[in-house]
Order: structure tokens, then sequence, then C-alpha cells
């Protein structure tokens, strides 16, 4: 009996974990999304292997949470897909930032720079490291 109880609390703890990652990378994901397409327009797959490499594996999404992010920031008009031949010969859509996603970017960096700088007087940041 005590072990079903250990298998089924490990289990909610699993769960809690996953459902703050979501929460996380619900907040985290578009602003990186943001930020790559504010250097230049990218398609999927490009965004993917960016943020990736970028976030040391922290922004790892796959095609099914990137891409109802895009969806969802296109129909904001946040940014804009245009169908474009690569080099490949194969169609690709783009994205790029429009002006009124520059705006939300600008907006978005200054409310995760005000938390963090929170973070960081709380000490949440500087693991291991004690202030003086």
């Amino acid at each position: 009996m005590p072990y079903s109880i250990l298998i089924t609390h490990s289990m909610a703890a699993i769960l809690w974990l996953m459902r703050i990652e979501r929460e996380l990378m619900r907040g985290a994901g578009p602003l990186a999304i943001l930020q790559l397409l504010g250097r230049r327009a990218m398609y999927g797959y490009e965004l993917i292997e960016a943020l990736a490499k970028a976030g040391g594996g922290a922004l790892n999404m796959g095609h099914s949470t990137l891409y109802p992010m895009l969806y969802n920031l296109e129909a904001k008009k946040l940014i804009r897909g245009t169908w474009e031949k690569a080099d490949s010969g194969r169609d690709r859509k783009y994205y790029s930032l429009t002006a009124k996603g520059e705006k939300h970017l600008a907006s978005t960096e200054r409310q995760w720079k005000a938390l963090l700088k929170a973070f960081r007087q709380l000490n949440i940041l500087n693991l291991g490291v004690k202030e003086r």
C-alpha cells in the first residue's frame, strides 16, 4: 500500500513540474520567438534550431509547441508569415516581426527585465552566490 502512495505522489510531482515548464514556456516562448524574428525573417525549423542553440536546451520546443505559438502571434498581428521558395525549391513560410510586434517586444522586454531584477534582489537567480 505505501508503495502505491509513493508512486502516486511521485507522479503528481512530475505532473506539477511539467505544468510549471508549460507555464514558463507559455510566457518565455513567444518572447524568444519575437526576439529572434526581430533579427531576421525565419521559417519554423530555423526557429526550432535557433531556440535550442541559444537557450542551451532551456528553450527547446518541437513543432507541436512552436506552430501554435506562431499561429497565435500571427493572429495577434505581431508577426507576418509569407511563403517563399527556398534554395532547395521547397516553399517555406518565413515569419517576420511587424511594427506592432516590435512595440510588443519592447514592452515585453521591459516587463521581463523588471521581473529578472526582482528575482536577483531576492537572490533567486544568484544560486550559490551570497549577497554582500
